[in-house]
């Protein structure tokens, strides 16, 4: 993978280079601000990039619009939000923005250091990857929404794996089931929150939005 990283402190932002290049991907530009952070996408044209949400000057959310900025001038180049803390309308605002190649991990996964590769690179490929805490707790703002009131206990821990980026047989891994059960319950989803087949939607993307309450 190309890479962009964009993190003000230092330390962790070395460490997150070193670590992505140590398993050859290529750290094409390693900035600590939000215009830098710009300026780096629109030159190396990454294919990810990892983005501190709160960065200079006023340490709220520059990284997060500029991250929306780049998901809509570039769509081909995935963004992984990273976060001391669980900022839920953040998260809700990336989604909002467009669900596909986007991520939301705490930078204490990054001590885990095969889970956070693998979520920046279900990200690059344009899947989702969020942090199973951002999952809980964007989940229970919306627990009592009508339109997933009909789903069964089952297929709420299905539905918040999906939105963990899992795929069906990741699920069917984690609540020790056949990756069949795993397909009925995905279709038995798809049908209470009343989404057809159509070839220009992603249902898998829409239900997980739906869950998200974004």
């Amino acid at each position: 993978m190309r890479v962009v990283i964009a993190e003000d402190a230092h330390i962790l932002r070395e460490l997150l280079a070193q670590l992505l290049a140590d398993r050859g991907h290529e750290v094409c530009a390693s900035v600590a601000d939000a215009e830098a952070l710009r300026a780096a996408v629109a030159e190396h044209r990454p294919d990810v990039t990892v983005v501190d949400i709160r960065m200079p000057p006023t340490h709220t959310d520059e990284g997060l619009r500029a991250a929306i900025d780049i998901r809509g001038a570039y769509p081909g180049t995935g963004v992984l939000l990273f976060s001391q803390y669980i900022e839920t309308r953040y998260a809700t605002r990336l989604l909002a923005a467009g669900s596909a190649g986007v991520g939301y991990l705490l930078k204490d996964r990054v001590a885990n250091v095969a889970e956070f590769t693998d979520a920046l690179t279900r990200v690059a490929a344009g899947g989702t990857a969020l942090d199973p805490e951002v999952v809980t707790q964007l989940a229970a703002a919306t627990r009592r929404a009508e339109d997933l009131a009909a789903l069964t206990q089952r297929e709420r821990e299905v539905l918040s794996l999906m939105a963990e980026g899992r795929s069906n047989a990741g699920i069917a891994h984690t609540l020790t089931v056949t990756p069949g059960t795993v397909e009925k319950h995905v279709a038995a989803i798809f049908t209470k929150l009343g989404l057809p087949a159509a070839e220009e939607q992603n249902r898998r993307v829409l239900a997980v939005i739906r869950y998200l309450g974004s």
